[in-house]
């Protein structure tokens, strides 16, 4: 399965841009880090990335709605 990096923006629409495809764990760290690093003046965009089996789905994980897991305090 390979590695998608997209850029996230948070407008009042949640947009994802697609950036780049890697076929290894290694490559994609590496890009994601320099991209980062590139974007970080000024920036309000995320870069992230994630292993999925097409792009689609790697869509569909980044828009999931993931609720918090309950803390030590939590009942």
């Amino acid at each position: 399965m390979p590695y998608f990096i997209y850029r996230i923006e948070s407008r009042p629409i949640r947009l994802l841009e697609k950036l780049e495809q890697h076929e290894t764990y290694r490559d994609a760290a590496a890009r994601v880090k320099q991209l980062r690093t590139a974007e970080i003046d000024g920036a309000t965009a995320l870069i992230k990335m994630i292993h999925a089996e097409s792009e689609l789905h790697a869509e569909d994980l980044l828009n999931e709605v993931r609720t918090a897991a309950p803390g030590p305090v939590d009942d």
